[in-house]
């Protein structure tokens, strides 16, 4: 009887022990191997594989999000270990979704995030800005060479999670809201303003060693919107209003309507006329709620909803005859490409035949029955997702014109997938962000029409 028992306890820890495995995975549990993935499992598939990349995939010391994984082990720059200051406030977005969904506990969540915020106290900074890139000992790596200071825009992703994270810890236990009281610290010492540069605009660099030589104000439109939002919102360094509207809508000038495929674009997208890479269409939006948010030059869901229907309409009409184009295989987006890294998007010039997923992916908010169709696809099709999957989800990118399929990750590719499927499937970030009290009151003062989730 006692043999019974012991065989019949072993057996149910090892189907426990195995259990956990299963959910911890990156893979799509069908309880049929016939049956047709729901489009909730499809999703779940992925949010949860992106996650990954910034929670078992972190850079150990820090806890912040490695620049890039590559599954071959290749890396021509000897940059295994340099870190995302932008991905990584992608990174803390990731783990918000993934604490709320359970994939890891509320404890685990916040003892990673506290890791990463006694990381971020100590590391390198320029008037309150951290910079493009850093080593796990803190220090700058330089972008380029004169790029070797603050980068306000990277700071902006950055303090656009850390904001999420002092929103959804506020309300929790004392070792949480001790953790949100440092975060709010961090917040309140960008000098956003010194990155002025005394002018009516916001300068993207800052060095210690040569100034303002990279010279680079920054007009709309592109990925940089969240960037005027939190400066106009300090508590301590905002810019002025005028700012925003002389600097980066270029006292209207920003305002040049297009249209393509029966789909208008309101805005002049810089050096992109017929959409910008589909980033722009996520980055700023990954906090900052574009459902409702107008403001005197555009209707931002209509911009974003319209950027994004162009985009995957030029993939389906293929007019460059791109081998595997259609609607179940499309998105133009910054990431890796066949000679190097480009910015894709519509256009005889910067369409260079490579689809990356998170283009598709991260849309999700925008155009779900598209991106769910491109999900499925890639998936379900064996091939595909031989080709296209791996521990941490959708590889950054692959042509098949080209037939190259890399397997290799970029945190800036990988944590929008994360935040946009939670906020599709709850918006629990947007609903973070737009809780902020200095959000509303900069978004306010800019002008700005919006919705705050409850």
């Amino acid at each position: 009887m006692k043999q019974t028992f012991y065989a019949c306890s072993i057996l149910g820890l090892m189907w426990i022990c195995s259990a956990y495995v299963v959910l911890k995975q990156p893979q799509i549990a069908f309880p049929d191997r016939l049956a047709r993935p729901s489009d909730e499992a499809l999703l779940d598939s992925v949010e949860r594989a992106s996650f990954r990349y910034f929670w078992q995939g972190a850079e150990p010391r820090s806890g912040m999000a490695r620049e890039r994984i590559h599954v071959d082990g290749i890396y021509p720059q000897h940059d295994a270990d340099v870190i995302a200051v932008g991905g990584s406030g992608f990174g803390i977005m990731a783990i918000l979704a993934g604490m709320h969904r359970g994939y890891i506990t509320h404890e685990e969540g916040v003892k990673r995030l506290q890791q990463m915020v006694d990381f971020l106290k100590t590391a390198d900074r320029f008037h309150g800005a951290w910079p493009h890139w850093l080593y796990p000992n803190g220090k700058v790596k330089p972008f380029s060479p004169k790029d070797d200071g603050g980068d306000i825009v990277e700071t902006a992703y950055l303090v656009q999670g850390l904001l999420c994270a002092r929103q959804y810890l506020m309300q929790g236990h004392s070792a949480a809201q001790s953790l949100a009281r440092e975060i709010d610290t961090l917040w309140r010492t960008v000098e956003w303003n010194w990155y002025q540069h005394g002018q009516q605009v916001l300068y993207w660099h800052w060095s210690p060693d040569h100034g303002w030589a990279m010279n680079f104000p920054i007009h709309g439109y592109n990925e940089c919107l969240i960037a005027y939002v939190l400066a106009a919102s300090s508590p301590t360094h905002a810019i002025p209003a005028s700012a925003y509207h002389q600097g980066w809508a270029e006292d209207g000038k920003i305002v040049a309507p297009s249209r393509y495929f029966g789909y208008e674009l309101q805005l002049h997208h810089q050096g992109a006329p017929m959409g910008g890479p589909l980033f722009w269409a996520h980055y700023s939006y990954l906090g900052l709620n574009p459902h409702g948010l107008k403001d005197e030059y555009a209707d931002y869901w209509k911009e974003n909803l319209d950027q994004t229907m162009i985009n995957y309409l030029w993939c389906v009409k293929n007019p460059l005859h791109y081998k595997g184009y259609g609607p179940d295989n499309w998105g133009l987006t910054a990431s890796y490409s066949v000679d190097g890294y480009a910015a894709h998007a519509p256009g005889n010039e910067t369409d260079l035949g490579v689809i990356s997923p998170t283009a598709a992916v991260s849309s999700i908010v925008y155009t779900p029955k598209e991106s769910l169709q491109a999900i499925r696809y890639w998936l379900t099709n064996p091939e595909m997702k031989h080709k296209l999957w791996g521990p941490y989800g959708f590889y950054d990118a692959f042509s098949e014109t080209a037939n190259w399929y890399p397997k290799r990750y970029l945190a800036i590719d990988q944590g929008p997938q994360v935040v946009m499927i939670e906020n599709y499937r709850s918006g629990l970030l947007w609903r973070l962000f737009m809780s902020c009290p200095e959000v509303q009151q900069g978004l306010k003062k800019l002008g700005f029409q919006f919705t705050a989730l409850k």
